[in-house]
């Protein structure tokens, strides 16, 4: 419990106690001095970053932890791993055990025959049983004081969080309500459109009654005038005269557009939506020149299967993967946020993350962090794993059918889900060195049948 205590003590860079704690944002702490350095060594006029988690700062503000110092203080004057060992250790004089001594300022057993007693006179001595009753009560107020400090730890995460989750709604919010008052605009602006369409229409339709009602005065003075006989024989005159007057109005109306706001509405609000989502799944391409030559590709490149046939007659090039049955994205990434999905429905054995652009291509090849792979691979037909090293198991309750792969690269995350509900399989935190490329490897098919299905790209299309 004490080396476990004064793990927690131990400055990451120096690996040793803390000397003047600091943080500056995330949930690491460092000596002021160690990170100071560290951050010395970078670009003078660049984001600084954090040694443990790799996330970056603009202008870290450096902060005293004093709950934080406090605990470095107390346990520097009460040695507790100095004295559980020396508990340990045999006695240094089997012939006086029962006048054994602690003395707490040499961190060491004493025996006050043996040892001369002019040597511990100015130094804390006191008995073993005394210690030990000492270390529990202390040790109770250390672990109260690494509690407290946790708990502080994941208080500010959380609420980190709550502001990122906040901030994620925030949006979606903000896209609903202005997409709802620019479709009550439109709607508005439709209306009055029609409206006055409406009024144009009728206020001819006026004007046309008076030319009629003109032209039925004329006929009536007409006939007045004339007799019957004389009347009908110029009909045809005043009836031309009459119809200069009468203008032919269309008076139907355009049916008003009113699908435009029935129907699925919230598909159709839902589709909207998705354009402004950001990242989405994004319509990678496979490289051809990368591929394995039993790979076999399909014309758009975005579907990879292994070929039980011979090798391809392929040329060779510096790119190409020439041993393991591996494929890179057309595409590389050296900056923003990027998400794409994978379909391994129906697949025994597959292999999918990023690789960094430099990383070897020819002989066999250890997929790992330190060779500038970051994967995970699904092996022996239903085992899940991250190409740690060692390997780490995912806890993965149901056959995976799509995965979908999240790439921050300037906060240096890389975070695989279960694409069908986006539940949590695992994280890379790195600081990546170069461009990365997405990594796709099906694995080897074989005669039985198993494994034979493709990779798939997937493309949300609307």
């Amino acid at each position: 419990m004490a080396c476990c205590l004064k793990d927690e003590l131990l400055c990451s860079i120096c690996l040793s106690i803390y000397q003047d704690p600091v943080s500056f944002g995330c949930e690491h702490y460092f000596c002021r001095k160690c990170i100071t350095e560290h951050w010395s060594r970078q670009e003078p006029h660049g984001t600084r970053d954090c040694p443990e988690c790799r996330r970056t700062f603009t202008d870290p503000l450096l902060s005293p932890s004093l709950k934080l110092s406090n605990i470095v203080e107390r346990y520097s004057a009460f040695p507790l791993d100095a004295i559980l060992n020396a508990q340990r250790s045999p006695y240094p004089c089997k012939d006086h055990e029962k006048v054994k001594l602690f003395c707490l300022t040499d961190k060491s057993l004493v025996c006050f025959f043996c040892d001369e007693p002019a040597l511990h006179e100015q130094h804390q001595v006191t008995t073993i049983d005394e210690a030990f009753e000492e270390i529990q009560v202390r040790w109770s107020t250390y672990t109260q004081l690494i509690s407290k400090g946790e708990a502080e730890l994941l208080k500010s995460s959380a609420k980190s969080l709550r502001a990122t989750i906040g901030d994620a709604f925030e949006r979606l919010h903000r896209f609903l309500r202005e997409r709802q008052k620019s479709m009550l605009e439109e709607l508005e602006m439709d209306t009055a459109r029609k409206l006055a369409d409406i009024e144009h229409k009728i206020q001819r339709y006026s004007q046309q009654l008076r030319d009629v009602k003109e032209g039925i005065q004329i006929l009536q003075e007409r006939l007045n005038e004339t007799g019957r006989h004389d009347f009908l024989e110029g009909v045809a005159v005043t009836s031309e005269r009459i119809k200069g007057k009468i203008h032919e109005t269309n008076l139907t109306y355009e049916d008003f557009p009113t699908s435009k706001y029935m129907g699925p509405l919230q598909y159709t609000i839902w589709k909207s939506l998705f354009q402004d989502i950001s990242p989405v799944p994004a319509a990678l391409a496979l490289d051809p020149i990368t591929a394995h030559q039993r790979l076999i590709l399909s014309d758009d490149c975005t579907i990879v299967a292994y070929g039980n046939l011979h090798p391809q007659p392929l040329q060779d090039s510096p790119r190409r993967f020439d041993v393991e049955v591996s494929v890179l994205g057309a595409e590389g990434f050296a900056s923003g946020v990027h998400y794409w999905e994978v379909m391994v429905s129906e697949k025994t054995q597959w292999m999918i993350g990023v690789a960094n652009e430099t990383v070897s291509r020819k002989g066999s090849i250890q997929i790992q962090p330190s060779r500038g792979f970051y994967c995970i691979v699904m092996h022996d037909g239903n085992q899940y794993s991250a190409c740690t090293e060692p390997w780490t198991r995912l806890n993965v309750k149901s056959k995976l059918e799509k995965v979908g792969v999240y790439l921050d690269y300037p906060k240096g995350l890389l975070i695989f889900y279960n694409a069908e509900d986006m539940s949590w399989l695992y994280t890379y935190r790195e600081k990546f060195p170069a461009k990365v490329f997405p990594y796709f490897s099906p694995g080897q098919s074989h005669a039985n049948g198993k494994n034979v299905q493709p990779l798939r790209i997937n493309t949300v299309r609307l």
